[in-house]
């Protein structure tokens, strides 16, 4: 069999098959073979992880095609695209690898110190068209916002820290079976390794309440014992966020007549309403 590298950091972005799933690749590949090559990068395994480890398993013929990169980066990057391309994903998990492309790409731009693509003087005209930054790319190839981008940045950063300690709670939380919610992903993003190993133990010990409100510190009374508006539910502070992104950027182009605008910021604005009815 030939001999294929296993990387764990590659490894770690992938989101998780549910045992059903599983079961039943494994039954067809145990029907029909392996009938998909897996994909390599300088003998890195880059595509076909669940495949591979039903191949090693059962002791099945398989066959490899490689790819050229120039970094890890890049790799990375096409690894994540290609996942979302051929999963039909959560909104967290999407969420997820929105923020991993965002931080992916950021670096890809930076190795190249600000040299790409976009940077191309226009030989014709002299003048240097506008560098769309990262976050405007990737919020017009997923018909989001680029605050959405922004803040799907932080949820990776927190559930890649947890996968470094602990792999099968990032698992856990990637597959659904660990509830918590975007608000606390950021707020850990913005915490410490301390906070990480909390997280991380109260989630394998049971005690972690998943979905809760936001803590203590920013929830309060009104003077007449009503509720301020800190102590909203989760989806009611990000309804409110995303109602006010919309209200800014309709403000900006209605002016203008700008009616593509609008009709891409109205569209942008059903889909993250779809999203967060999705994790109500």
């Amino acid at each position: 069999m030939q001999k294929i590298i296993i990387d764990e950091e590659f490894e770690l972005y992938l989101p998780p098959l549910d045992s059903v799933t599983y079961g039943d690749l494994e039954q067809t590949m145990l029907t029909y073979g392996c009938r998909v090559p897996l994909t390599l990068w300088n003998g890195i395994l880059i595509d076909g992880h669940n495949r591979y480890s039903i191949i090693t398993k059962h002791g099945l013929p398989f066959e490899t095609t490689s790819m050229e990169f120039e970094s890890r980066d890049h790799v990375l990057d096409w690894m994540i695209e290609n996942q979302v391309a051929q999963r039909n994903l959560t909104p967290l998990q999407l969420s997820f690898f929105r923020g991993v492309r965002y931080n992916t790409n950021k670096r890809i731009v930076t190795n190249k110190q600000g040299i790409n693509q976009h940077n191309v003087v226009d030989a014709q005209n002299g003048h240097q068209p506008r560098n769309p930054s990262t976050a405007e790319r990737l919020a017009q190839q997923y018909n989001v916002s680029r605050n959405t981008i922004r803040r799907d940045a932080q949820v990776a950063d927190a559930i890649v820290a947890i996968g470094k300690d602990s792999p099968d709670t990032k698992r856990s939380i990637l597959s659904g079976e660990t509830k918590i919610t975007r608000k606390q992903l950021k707020e850990l993003a913005a915490g410490t390794e301390d906070d990480v190993t909390r997280i991380i133990e109260q989630i394998q010990d049971g005690t972690f309440e998943g979905g809760r409100r936001p803590s203590s510190t920013s929830v309060g009374s009104t003077a007449d014992g009503g509720t301020s508006s800190a102590g909203m539910q989760p989806w009611e502070i990000e309804f409110g966020k995303m109602t006010d992104e919309f209200r800014n950027v309709l403000r900006t182009h209605a002016k203008t007549d700008d009616t593509a605008s609008v009709r891409n910021a109205l569209r942008s604005y059903i889909t993250m309403l779809e999203d967060l009815y999705k994790q109500i």
